[in-house]
């Protein structure tokens, strides 16, 4: 048996840059944060059973690979040549489809699972671009690159996206006093509506494709402005500059909002005025494509009673820390063999 984990992340600035629609007109840039929730995936070669069964929340059993519903599982097990007398399961910390990057943190976990069990070399920018290629040019997914390299690498990094696709990843180091600071001000609850990201960035997609001038340039303009932020966020965070991310934060959703109409919902609206009149908070934004998911707030002083209060609004608050380590294996019994 062999386990694998891969953690799930938040955007901090430059979202949506990492769509080809975007990057490959005009380049993308983002930074984002890896998160110590994980999705664990793990393998086990069955010794008699000549199947595939697979396991998330729910599960298969067929006598090959693509017969599976599951579309990461099939493409994965299918581009690795495994096609029987195999078990593989998933469990996760968060709920997909909440905007934390589950799918990317999926193919990368199983990617990482497959070439451990097959003892090929582990290198962390082949398993992130092999997720992208699958999400985006095998499944047709309208998602970035996002979700897949920093399940990948880990930390806290900046993706600059050339037009030709290719990823320049950078750490941002910060000291630990001062990460410390800057999680305790970034606020995380769970709204409980989970949402489909894919007709989201879907509209976004197509309005930056559109033969609607004026429909493409006002798409392109916000993703323009919303990859300065990233470059901006970067500084802020580099400097030590944290109440600038939360206005960076506000400055991110107001673009952000012009990209679809279904970005936003009327519940996270009321909510958002509510605790910057209320509790000072700077900025916040829902995490992700939108729609629903988590939603994310950078508040300065009045911690406990913006968790109170949103607690009473039936959005609990996510404790979390930066993961540091990436994809990694748990464990690989099969060394001991």
């Amino acid at each position: 048996m062999i386990i694998t984990r891969a953690p799930f992340r938040i955007t901090l600035g430059g979202g949506g840059t990492d769509l080809p629609s975007f990057y490959e007109k005009k380049g993308g840039f983002l930074v984002t944060m890896a998160i110590d929730k994980y999705i664990h995936v793990s393998i086990n070669r069955m010794i008699i059973d000549p199947g595939i069964q697979l396991h998330y929340k729910n599960s298969e059993y067929v006598t090959h690979p693509s017969l599976l519903n599951h579309p990461f599982a099939r493409e994965i097990l299918l581009r690795y040549g495994i096609t029987s007398n195999f078990e593989m399961a998933s469990m996760a910390d968060l709920p997909a489809r909440s905007g934390m990057g589950s799918s990317g943190s999926y193919a990368v976990a199983a990617i990482c699972s497959l070439k451990t069990y097959l003892r090929q070399p582990i290198e962390i920018s082949q398993i992130a671009e092999e997720a992208s290629d699958i999400e985006i040019n095998v499944l047709k997914n309208p998602v970035g690159k996002q979700d897949q390299y920093i399940a990948a690498y880990g930390g806290i990094i900046s993706m600059e996206i050339a037009t030709d696709g290719s990823v320049k990843v950078e750490k941002i180091n910060i000291d630990s006093g001062d990460i410390i600071d800057l999680i305790a001000n970034m606020r995380v609850y769970y709204t409980g509506v989970l949402r489909d990201a894919g007709s989201i960035l879907k509209e976004q997609n197509e309005s930056t494709k559109s033969v609607d001038k004026r429909e493409h340039r006002e798409v392109m303009d916000s993703l323009l402005n919303i990859k300065e932020i990233g470059y901006k966020t970067r500084e802020a965070i580099e400097k030590g500059n944290f109440d600038e991310i939360g206005k960076l934060f506000d400055e991110h959703w107001s673009f952000k909002k012009r990209l679809s109409n279904y970005i936003s919902i009327n519940q996270v609206d009321k909510i958002y005025t509510e605790v910057k009149e209320k509790f000072g908070v700077l900025g916040g934004k829902l995490i992700g494509a939108g729609g629903g998911g988590f939603l994310l707030f950078y508040a300065p002083k009045n911690h406990r009673m913006l968790d109170d209060y949103m607690k009473s609004m039936s959005m609990p608050k996510l404790s979390y820390f930066p993961d540091y380590e990436g994809v990694r294996v748990v464990l690989d019994v099969s060394k001991r063999n």
